[in-house]
């Protein structure tokens, strides 16, 4: 499975609000981090994560803008929509993706975020 699959199964299940088989796309030991936030270790730290916003979403999509694959790494610049209460919130975020292309996992998950815009615009609406 080449690093684009990968990262496109991971996308759908973002997309389908589904934060067990997102969690599925990762690797045992693997890591999710918000930077500049602690990363989140193992699947079920990562769903833990992720399980707020998909749970919570009327809708959610994360519109790829730019993106580049090697075998190991997919760079992604992003808007990530949420629909949440009837309005959408839109987030610009670029994530670096780290795969294990024998697995067909994904090892480590970084997004870069600007919180000060992330706070601004959704507040506490997943509080």
């Amino acid at each position: 499975m080449s690093s684009r699959e990968i990262v496109e199964r991971f996308l759908a299940a973002v997309g389908a609000g589904d934060p067990d088989a997102a969690a599925a796309c990762f690797a045992p030991d693997a890591t999710y981090a918000n930077m500049p936030h602690p990363p989140a270790v193992g699947p079920s730290q990562i769903k833990a994560l992720l399980a707020p916003i998909l749970n919570r979403a009327e809708y959610v999509e994360w519109e790829i803008v730019t993106a580049s694959y090697a075998p190991t790494r997919a760079w992604l610049e992003r808007v990530d929509r949420f629909r949440i209460d009837g309005r959408e919130y839109a987030i610009e975020c670029n994530g670096v993706v780290e795969i294990d292309p024998v697995s067909g996992l994904i090892t480590a998950f970084r997004d870069y975020v600007d919180l000060g815009v992330w706070r601004a615009r959704l507040g506490d609406v997943l509080g």
